[in-house]
């Protein structure tokens, strides 16, 4: 990766496939600030999700478009690592949509019964085990993304999208 762009990467995929774990790692290795997704939500998205209702495009689109507004600020100044599950490729194009740094899509791949498991042993976080099907059934898997396994270690993970992102 050349060292004078500023890229905005959007570490991606279902709950509990380790965006956060991952995006924090990956923000120290690459010193780019790390925003949290989930953080940007609306209330009534949080209240909705809290009460195991997925959400419709309608109620994801604001939440789509204030990570756009990050991901451009952000890429004008250092540029930045933002963890969004950003599972339909409308989505992805909403995110990217007029950021004038290179945008990378990190998606973290695994099966359902892996981050079902995850999800079980997770605490404190509204997104309950019962939406995961609901997002694997949402799920358009990108095309245009570096993909990731889920089961190496997360150092192991981190490396691998580095080197990915300088080839």
């Amino acid at each position: 990766m050349n060292e004078h762009i500023n890229p905005v990467i959007f570490v991606m995929g279902v709950s509990g496939s380790g965006k956060s774990t991952i995006g924090k790692l990956l923000s120290l290795k690459l010193s780019l600030p790390y925003f949290e997704g989930d953080e940007y939500h609306s209330p009534e998205n949080i209240a909705k999700m809290s009460a195991a209702q997925p959400l419709t495009d309608i109620d994801r689109q604001v939440w789509l478009e204030s990570l756009n507004q990050l991901a451009i600020n952000q890429g004008k100044n250092k540029g930045c690592i933002i963890g969004c599950s950003a599972l339909k490729e409308k989505y992805r194009k909403t995110l990217a949509k007029g950021v004038s740094q290179p945008v990378y899509f990190v998606f973290l791949e695994g099966n359902f019964e892996i981050i079902s498991q995850r999800l079980q042993n997770r605490k404190g976080h509204f997104m309950p085990p019962a939406l995961l099907q609901s997002q694997f059934e949402a799920l358009q898997i990108p095309e245009n993304a570096i993909k990731i396994n889920i089961l190496d270690p997360p150092e192991q993970i981190v490396n691998n999208i580095i080197q990915n992102l300088s080839h």
